[in-house]
Order: C-alpha cells, then structure tokens, then sequence
C-alpha cells in the first residue's frame, strides 16, 4: 500500500505519517518516506534515457549525413573543374559558380528530405509511444525539422561551392 502525504518538510510530514501509522497498526512495516519528485523521476527514468539514447544517435545521423553530403559535392565540384573553368573564362561570375553547386547539392538534400518526410510519415505508429505532448503528424515540429535539416545542407554545400569560385580557369582547361 501506497500513502501520499502533502506536507512542507519531508521529515516532519514522513515522523506524523509514521507515528499515526502506528497508533493504528504496530505491526505495520514502513519504509522510507521519499518526495514526490523523485518518485515521478523514477517512473520517467526508462523514457528519459531512450529518448536521450534516441536524440544522441539522432544527432550522430545528422552529422554523418551532413559530412557525406559535404563529401559528395566536393567529389562532384572536382570532377566538374574543367566545365567550371570553360564557364568562368567564357564569363561566368563568382556568384553564377556558386548557385551552380549550391543547386546541385540543394537538388540532392530537397530529394532526400521529401523521400524522408514521407518515410516518417508512413513509421508514426512506432514513434507514437515515445512522444508525449507532441502527435506524430504535427506540422510545426515536421516544419522547423525540415528547415533545420535543409540549413545544415546548405551549409554543407557552401564550402564545396566555395570552392569551386575560386577555380582559375587557365588552370583548370590544363587540368585534362
């Protein structure tokens, strides 16, 4: 059996829940007298440590992605260094090169973000237990997820691009 004592000292509150305990049973067995908080602490201990389990491998994905992302447009900015450097010496800008790679890499994260929006759409049933106050659907979170995920893209694509502006093109006609 369970008592639930709302008292303001855990001591004092613990001694007169004890002692009237007593004057009905002497037999009865006590134990120890323990706040509120960390009894709700000692229930949400498991959801804690998954969600905290869930949320680090989470971040570690993102980081891989974001590297590999970053790999792939940078492999793919050197192999296109002697188109880059026949567009810069036929005119092209700074700017031109860079929203050229960007829109490479943004083509590959947008494609990647939509398949994976509709993936966590079709595996809600799974992740429906381990959320509270937030339903699996909710446009806001799915939202802000989406932006963040579509900045760490950008960011990963800006270096490469980078880059790429600053190919000379007398260079980059010998490099074949």
């Amino acid at each position: 059996m369970t008592f639930t004592i709302r008292g303001r000292g855990l001591a004092g509150s613990a001694q007169t829940a004890r002692k009237a305990l007593q004057a009905i049973d002497r037999d009865v067995l006590i134990n120890e007298a323990l706040p509120l908080e960390d009894l709700i602490e000692g229930s949400l201990g498991q959801h804690r440590f998954t969600m905290m389990l869930l949320a680090s491998f989470a971040s570690l994905a993102l980081l891989l992605a974001a590297v590999g992302l970053y790999g792939v447009i940078s492999y793919s900015a050197a192999q296109r260094t002697h188109e880059i450097g026949i567009r810069v010496a036929l005119g092209a800008t700074r700017s031109e090169v860079l929203g050229l790679i960007m829109r490479q890499g943004m083509k590959v994260a947008g494609i990647g973000l939509v398949i994976g929006l509709a993936l966590s759409l079709v595996l809600t049933r799974a992740m429906k237990d381990l959320l509270v106050g937030v339903s699996t659907t909710d446009p806001v979170t799915l939202g802000i997820t989406a932006a963040m995920l579509l900045m760490i893209a950008a960011a990963a694509c800006f270096v490469p691009a980078r880059r790429a502006t600053h190919v000379d093109p007398v260079v980059a006609l010998r490099f074949d």
